[in-house]
């Protein structure tokens, strides 16, 4: 069976078809006048740090430039979702393969340093996913929907290292009934698309069975990136349907899958931040 990248991604171009929280120490009552408040935070990360304790920095530092940046994310989403509801084709693949690179720069700008290994794999995810994004353009067919499939399929891998570290506070090993909506949701994949695939069939077992895995080792990392982490997964499976069942059409189809993807990798973005900064995520998993 042969799958064009235009049905697949979407051209409508797109992506489509293609510990636990430690509550803060109670602060000492500031003293009466300006500067209160400053010196006595002063104080608790200074105790913090003596004391071997997390400091908790701000998931996104103060610092103008990683503001800024991550302000043109958003902005950039933003237009290119818009040319998804127009139907601009001639503007999508361009507007597209600019979201991952101003989603690196923002990560670059706004990591501690020195920075951490989860923030290095951070960008190399995003590198692969940005390759997932811009290699299928030239190619056709089955060709280029096999590219998309290996650059997501090697920033899956990326991220499921990178959220190994933290798996016995994830699903696996905390809270497992939390794994039956994730195991329920590749097996009604696979059991629609399979039918299907024809010899496409054995990647996209791959592709989805590692995009689950990532979802559910995303649940340690904190609440952001477990929000990512499910995003991915249902923006996929979006690409997967239409592509592989016969007949399925969602109205927008194209919008709803990049909306979903941009915000995946948004919010594993600000996860692995907020970790990586030394402020711990409020918690892994709901209680």
């Amino acid at each position: 069976m042969r799958v064009s990248t235009a049905a697949a991604r979407g051209e409508v171009p797109g992506r489509v078809g293609q510990r636990r929280h430690t509550a803060d120490a109670p602060a000492d009552r500031a003293p009466r006048g300006s500067g209160g408040t400053a010196r006595t935070s002063r104080r608790h990360d200074d105790r913090s740090a003596r004391a071997g304790g997390p400091y908790h920095a701000p998931m996104i530092p103060r610092r103008p430039l990683a503001r800024a940046l991550l302000a043109v994310f958003p902005v950039l989403v933003a237009a290119h979702l818009a040319v998804q509801l127009l139907g601009a084709e001639s503007w999508a693949r361009p507007t597209q393969v600019l979201l991952m690179p101003a989603l690196a720069l923002a990560v670059l700008a706004a990591a501690e340093r020195p920075r951490r290994r989860p923030v290095a794999l951070l960008l190399v995810a995003l590198f692969f996913s940005w390759l997932g994004d811009a290699l299928p353009a030239p190619a056709g067919g089955d060709t280029a929907f096999l590219l998309m499939v290996g650059g997501f399929l090697a920033a899956q891998l990326v991220y499921a290292f990178a959220f190994w570290p933290y798996r016995r506070r994830s699903a696996l090993f905390h809270r497992r009934w939390l794994l039956a909506p994730y195991l329920g949701a590749v097996a009604a994949l696979v059991w629609l698309c399979a039918p299907h695939a024809g010899g496409l069939l054995l990647p996209v077992l791959a592709y989805g069975l590692v995009l689950g895995l990532m979802a559910v080792l995303a649940t340690g990392v904190g609440a952001w990136a477990a929000a990512g982490g499910a995003l991915f997964l249902a923006s996929d499976s979006l690409i997967a349907l239409r592509a592989f069942v016969p007949g399925f059409a969602l109205p927008q189809d194209g919008f709803w899958v990049m909306a979903g993807y941009c915000a995946a990798q948004a919010c594993i973005a600000l996860g692995v931040l907020q970790r990586a900064n030394g402020r711990p995520a409020e918690h892994s998993l709901p209680r």
